[in-house]
């Protein structure tokens, strides 16, 4: 049992700090609670850190584990839930699964050849379930029960004759896929009802309601607002005015006005005396950088910083170039060079936080650089982008 091991965790700090606020836990602080100040010493494969935790009977190398392993386990989460999530959420099914990551990690046999990072995949998917099954109003038995009635919930919604597909399924008979189907009605009679897909991963949609409206839509569009709202309100009075008279919104009432007529530059340097109007310009972009930073750690955007490293030229134009960018500007840099004469790129190097299999920061990249014009390709830069 692990009442045999130590936790000791002396000369490290949790690099991001979970801080008691009002508006309660960003994104990023959810997605990088396992980080540890300084980084664990390097290892050549990741397993090492959990051979290390069982031959030494110390937890601290568990913890050196769950550093390097987070973002795989950000995006299984992420699959999971589907967007958007709430980050407290998000954290309290994270902790579920390390929890379960712990009580397994007895079971381990290194022997067998499988890494702890494959051994450990299935009764992740076990933990978010489980999870999950505690937060409905409704109780069934076993978690192998609860997988059976969202199989159920899913063949009724999606097929014409749930109770036959079950049967199939589970080599079952009729009668007894007929009592799921029971089940499963009378769920929807007492609550909402979200059913997954075939691999167990929400799909956020509500078998209970069957009208035109799309629900998903409305709750995303009013929660990102909540977001940036709570992003602006952390800027200075200068950023705010800055933002708000260049894009023509008002912030508290959400009015539009025409870009018509929003000030210049030069109309805002006499708005803020002593300034000029490239002055102005300089501390509208920093405000807007700003904000997308803020935006960001609130989870309503993605954000990528992006630098160039080299470039090439031919017959005057940029034929190739490399560049290092930065996933939701923190962490070590990735690099990836761009062929444009052949509309082309290789990743070298994967940024902190990007996603081993999807790369998604660096593909949004290089569709971003790519979609430049090519004499304005940027030598440094910062966008924003929602993720999907």
């Amino acid at each position: 049992m692990l009442d045999d091991f130590t936790w000791d965790m002396r000369g490290y700090i949790p690099r991001y700090h979970i801080a008691s606020s009002a508006i309660g836990i960003t994104y990023q602080a959810a997605e990088r609670i396992f980080q540890l100040e300084p980084d664990p010493p390097a290892v050549t494969e990741l397993n090492e850190y959990i051979l290390s935790a069982l031959e030494k009977k110390d937890l601290k190398y568990f913890s050196f584990f769950l550093h390097h392993y987070e973002p795989q386990l950000n995006q299984r989460l992420k699959t999971f839930l589907g967007t958007p999530y709430e980050a407290e959420r998000f954290l309290d099914m994270k902790l579920s699964c390390r929890e379960q990551m712990l009580q397994k990690l007895m079971d381990y046999d290194p022997a067998k050849g499988a890494e702890y990072a494959t051994y450990i995949y299935p009764f992740l998917r076990d933990a978010m379930l489980r999870f999950r099954m505690g937060e409905e109003k409704w109780s069934v038995s076993s978690l192998t029960s609860y997988k059976m009635l969202r199989t159920m919930a899913y063949l009724h919604h999606n097929t014409k004759d749930a109770v036959t597909e079950f049967a199939q399924k589970y080599n079952c008979d009729l009668a007894l896929a007929e009592e799921y189907l029971k089940v499963v009605r009378g769920i929807r009679n007492e609550q909402p009802f979200y059913v997954t897909d075939e691999d167990g991963e929400e799909t956020g949609e509500d078998v209970a309601v069957d009208d035109s409206w799309n629900y998903t839509d409305i709750l995303w569009n009013g929660t990102q607002a909540v977001k940036i709202q709570r992003a602006f309100e952390k800027l200075n009075f200068r950023e705010q005015t800055l933002l708000e008279k260049r894009l023509a919104i008002c912030m508290t009432c959400g009015r539009v006005s025409s870009w018509k007529n929003r000030p210049t530059f030069e109309e805002l340097a006499v708005l803020f005396e002593g300034s000029t109007a490239s002055g102005a310009e300089r501390a509208y972009r920093k405000a807007t950088e700003k904000l997308t930073l803020l935006a960001a750690s609130e989870g309503a955007v993605r954000a990528v910083r992006i630098k160039q490293k080299s470039k090439t030229k031919r017959k005057k134009k940029i034929a190739a170039a490399a560049y290092e960018y930065q996933a939701d500007c923190d962490g070590e840099w990735g690099e990836i060079s761009l062929d444009f004469e052949n509309s082309s790129a290789v990743i070298i190097r994967l940024a902190d936080w990007d996603t081993t299999i999807s790369n998604f920061y660096a593909r949004k990249v290089i569709q971003y650089l790519l979609g430049c014009d090519n004499d304005k390709l940027p030598k440094e830069a910062m966008f924003a982008f929602e993720e999907i």
